[in-house]
C-alpha cells in the first residue's frame, strides 16, 4: 500500500454501507454512532467517499447532490460532512471527503510521472491502494475513524470502493475493523407486515464482495418487531441484538439516544475491542426537551432558487432550528421560489423573517432583490448571506441610490454601476497571490475557506458576536465594489465586517431598521445544537420581536 508509513497502527475504524435504496441516511447514522463514542470519551474522526466522478460537488446541480459543505481548509464537500461537524466536535478537512473523480485523478497523475514503474496500471491494485491511502490520510490523532461509502451496495461505482474496504480488513485485522450496514425495512400497509427480503438481498450483495456486515441499521417506518429482527439476524449471519432499529423520527437530534438505547456504542466497544467511560448523553437529553417546551412559533421565509430540494439549504435548516430552541421558538421555515417573488413580492406578507442564501447563476436573482427590497421597505427582519448580502447590496444601489442599473458583473457584465464584481487578484489561505478573470475554472477561483472578519466597532455585528473578530467560512467569487462604499453609507448602509486586510467587505447592515444584516461567508456551516451561531440567533431573536408587534 502507497506511503505504509502514514497509516496510524492504533485507529480503529468502523465502515457504513447503503444497500436497497439510496438516501436512507448513512451520513446521519455516521454522526450519530460518532456522537455516542465522543460521548464516552473517545476521539473520533469522519470520512466520506463518494463514487461518483466529479472530482467535487462543487459545481454539482443542487438539485442532484444538495448543499455543499465547505471544510475550514477550504474544501467543497458532500453534505454529510455537515452532519458530521453538527453532532460531534470534529472539524472536517479537505482530507475527510473522497470522490472517485479525485482518487482516479491522483492514479493518473502518478502514472503520468512514472510512479508505477511501467506497471500495467488496474483497479486493483492501483486504484483500491489510493482508496485506502485516502482513508489512512484522515486517521491520524483519533481512536475511531467512521468511514462513510456513498451509493448503494450493488452500484457500478461502489464496487472500488468496497473491494478496498475489504482488503483493510485483512490488512488491519478484523478486531480493527467494523462493517455496519444501512438497509431499508419496508413496511406494507396492506398486510400490516415488515419485509425483510430487501434487507436479505442487500447483506447477500456484501457477501459476494467478500463483506460480512457486523451490525445492521434497518430503516422502517416504525420500530422492528422482535420477531423482524430475530429473522434478519438469522439469515444474514448477525447476532440478533446487532440488528438495530433506525426508525423514522421527527426529530434528527433523538437519533443518538435511539441508537444508545438499543446499545449500539457498547456493540461498537465490544467488536473493536476498546475500553470507554460509561458516556453521558445530556446534551442530547436537553436538547430534545428544550424542543418539547417549546410554545411559541415564528414564520421564517426562504427565499431561493432551489426550494423544491430542502437538502439544498441544509445547513441553513439546521442554523434555524438550533437558533430557534436557543430563543424558546419554533422556526416554522417556508421556501419561497425567488422567481414568484420577483412577479409577486406580496408572496412575502406575513413572515416574520426573510432570509436569503447564496448561489450561482442569474435565475432568480431578480427575485433575491426584490425580497431583499420587501424586507428593507416593511420593516421585516433580514438576513442575506452571500448572494443575499450582494441583492440587498444590489437593492440599495437602485432604490435608495437610484442607480436603477446597478448589478453585479456576474449578471451583467455591461452594468454602468458594478456594485458586485469580481476581483482581478486576491490573497489565498496560504498567503499566495491569486489572479482570475471570467474566463477562469469554475469552482477553481473562488475565495474558499475559513478567514478572519474584523469587526467594526459599534456595529449590530460586533455586538452579536461578542467581540473585535470573528472566523467564518467563504465560498464566492464575486465581492462587494469598494468603490461604491461611500456611495451605499451615505444612505444608511453600515459595514459591519471587513476582511482581515480590510479590502473585502464582509457583512454590511442597514442602520434604520429593526434588523437587517448581510454577509459575504456562510454561518451556517458553524452553527450546532445547543450552541447557536450569533447571527442566526441574533436573527430569530429580530423575528421574535416582530412577531411579538403584530
Amino acid at each position: 500500500m502507497a506511503k505504509e508509513k502514514n497509516i496510524n497502527k492504533e485507529t480503529r475504524y468502523i465502515f457504513i454501507t447503503g444497500g436497497v435504496v439510496s438516501s436512507l441516511g448513512k451520513g446521519m447514522a455516521t454522526a450519530s454512532i460518532a456522537a455516542l463514542l465522543e460521548a464516552r470519551k473517545l476521539k473520533v474522526k469522519m470520512t466520506k467517499l463518494d463514487p461518483y466522478v466529479n472530482v467535487d460537488p462543487g459545481t454539482m446541480n443542487p438539485y442532484q447532490h444538495g448543499e455543499v459543505f465547505v471544510t475550514a481548509d477550504g474544501a467543497e464537500t458532500d453534505l454529510d460532512l455537515g452532519h458530521y461537524e453538527r453532532f460531534t466536535n470534529f472539524t472536517a478537512t479537505r482530507d475527510n471527503n473522497h470522490t472517485t473523480g479525485q482518487i482516479y485523478e491522483r492514479v493518473i497523475q502518478r502514472e503520468r510521472r512514472g510512479d508505477y514503474l511501467g506497471s500495467t496500471v488496474q483497479v486493483i491494485p492501483h486504484v483500491t491502494d489510493e482508496i485506502k491511502q485516502a482513508i489512512a490520510e484522515g486517521s491520524h490523532d483519533c481512536d475511531v475513524l467512521l468511514v462513510e461509502i456513498g451509493g448503494t451496495v450493488g452500484d457500478i461505482e461502489s464496487l472500488p470502493f468496497l473491494e478496498a474496504i475489504r482488503q483493510i480488513g485483512i490488512d488491519y485485522g478484523h478486531n480493527r475493523i467494523m462493517y455496519i450496514h444501512l438497509t431499508l425495512v419496508p413496511f406494507i400497509q396492506a398486510t400490516h407486515e415488515f419485509k425483510t427480503k430487501p434487507t436479505q438481498h442487500s447483506v447477500k450483495e456484501m457477501l459476494s464482495i467478500g463483506i460480512q456486515p457486523d451490525m445492521l441499521l434497518c430503516r422502517s417506518q416504525a420500530p422492528l418487531t422482535d420477531e423482524g429482527r430475530k429473522k434478519i439476524a438469522l439469515f444474514c449471519n448477525v447476532r440478533s441484538e446487532a440488528v438495530i432499529s433506525a426508525r423514522d423520527v421527527d426529530d434528527i437530534y433523538t437519533i443518538p439516544i435511539d441508537l444508545h438505547e438499543q446499545g449500539v456504542d457498547d456493540i461498537v466497544l465490544e467488536k473493536l475491542q476498546l475500553k470507554a467511560s460509561a458516556g453521558n448523553l445530556d446534551k442530547w437529553s436537553k436538547l430534545i426537551e428544550l424542543k418539547k417546551n417549546i410554545k411559541k412559533e415564528v414564520k421564517i421565509g426562504i427565499v431561493g432558487k432551489y426550494v423544491d430540494l430542502v437538502d439544498a439549504y441544509m445547513s441553513i435548516n439546521e442554523a434555524l432550528k438550533h437558533a430557534g430552541m436557543l430563543n424558546d421558538v419554533r422556526v416554522n421555515i417556508s421556501y419561497i421560489r425567488a422567481d414568484d417573488v420577483q412577479s409577486n413580492p406580496e408572496r412575502l406578507a406575513g413572515l416574520d423573517g426573510i432570509l436569503v442564501p447564496g448561489g450561482f447563476g442569474e435565475r432568480g436573482i431578480e427575485g433575491k432583490i426584490a425580497a431583499a427590497k420587501y424586507a428593507r421597505e416593511n420593516s421585516i427582519p433580514y438576513f442575506g448571506i452571500c448572494l443575499g448580502m450582494q441583492a440587498a447590496v444590489i437593492d440599495c444601489a437602485r432604490h435608495l441610490l437610484g442607480h436603477d442599473d446597478a448589478h453585479s458583473t456576474e449578471f451583467n457584465a455591461d452594468t454602468q454601476y458594478p456594485i458586485i464584481g469580481l476581483l482581478s487578484e486576491w490573497t489565498t489561505l496560504e498567503g499566495s497571490v491569486e489572479k482570475r478573470d471570467e474566463q477562469s475554472d469554475k469552482g477553481g477561483t473562488m475565495r474558499l475557506g475559513e478567514q478572519v472578519c474584523l469587526l467594526q466597532k459599534g456595529s449590530m455585528a460586533a455586538e452579536m458576536y461578542g467581540g473585535a473578530q470573528c472566523k467564518e467560512r467563504h465560498r464566492h467569487r464575486y465581492e462587494f465594489n469598494e468603490r461604491y462604499r461611500k456611495d451605499v453609507e451615505s444612505v444608511g448602509v453600515r459595514i459591519g465586517g471587513v476582511s482581515q486586510d480590510g479590502g473585502l467587505v464582509e457583512i454590511i447592515e442597514l442602520k434604520d431598521h429593526p434588523w437587517f444584516v448581510g454577509c459575504q461567508f456562510h454561518p451556517e456551516f458553524i452553527s450546532k445544537p445547543g450552541d447557536g451561531h450569533p447571527l442566526f440567533l441574533g436573527f430569530v431573536q429580530a423575528a421574535v420581536a416582530h412577531a411579538s408587534a403584530q
